[in-house]
């Protein structure tokens, strides 16, 4: 991905959020503490926010320049974001729900195919003309996950895709995200509180800390560091 974050500036209740950074990895996981403003960069690089400062780039085009007062609206950013909670129509079914993220909804022709090699490479072929109500949470999952990818996004931003999903049921997921990245190849910011998750997935990490970019690098080394820092903050002094 080419990501760049130039000053941005965001006052949040509790602390102000700012980040510069450039991001240039196929997948780039970010954790920290709960609160510590993961979902609010999320929001501003999909444009549901605005910063009172700073700009927002991806693969060389401007999204959001507060001081030149430009900003793209969220559905012209081609960016597929996956909240928490999936966010699904219930009304609606699995196929309508990922022909939602389609450009028109046209499930002919090239949108036809797409949406029968997504579904595949997600595993939900034998959801399609099912309801949302009666789906586990791993496929709620793969569904939200489905309807972001169908927009045919240039980065896919997902927040703690497996809150309220149990580990053995991630250990199925995991496998998913890494056949987005290799055979899709959309480039992905991922927010996760699990380390292993991060290792498996990512190849630069960041660490965001009351509302401020407190580590960067190789995966290893921001886990490596954050581990001794939290090691050296608990020692006698």
């Amino acid at each position: 991905m080419r990501l760049a974050l130039r000053g941005l500036r965001l006052p949040l209740p509790r602390f102000t959020l700012e980040v510069d950074l450039e991001l240039h990895g196929r997948v780039a996981g970010l954790f920290g503490p709960s609160g510590a403003g993961k979902t609010s960069l999320l929001e501003l690089i999909v444009g549901l926010r605005r910063p009172t400062q700073g700009s927002v780039h991806l693969a060389g085009r401007r999204l959001t320049d507060a001081a030149e007062r430009s900003f793209v609206p969220p559905e012209r950013r081609r960016i597929g974001y996956v909240p928490q909670d999936g966010a699904l129509f219930p009304h609606l079914s699995v196929r309508r729900n990922l022909l939602y993220g389609a450009p028109h909804g046209d499930p002919t022709g090239e949108g036809k195919n797409r949406l029968a090699e997504i579904a595949s490479v997600l595993e939900i072929e034998s959801l399609l003309d099912r309801g949302i109500a009666g789906l586990s949470g791993g496929e709620r999952q793969r569904v939200a996950l489905g309807r972001a990818l169908l927009a045919a996004p240039e980065l896919l931003l997902l927040d703690e895709p497996f809150a309220g999903v149990d580990r053995p049921l991630r250990g199925r997921i995991l496998p998913v995200l890494a056949r987005i990245r290799d055979d899709l190849r959309v480039p992905m910011l991922y927010v996760s509180h699990e380390p292993e998750e991060i290792l498996a997935l990512c190849d630069e990490a960041l660490r965001l800390e009351r509302g401020r970019i407190v580590a960067h690098g190789a995966p290893a080394e921001v886990l490596a560091s954050t581990t001794t820092s939290r090691a050296a903050a608990g020692s006698p002094s």
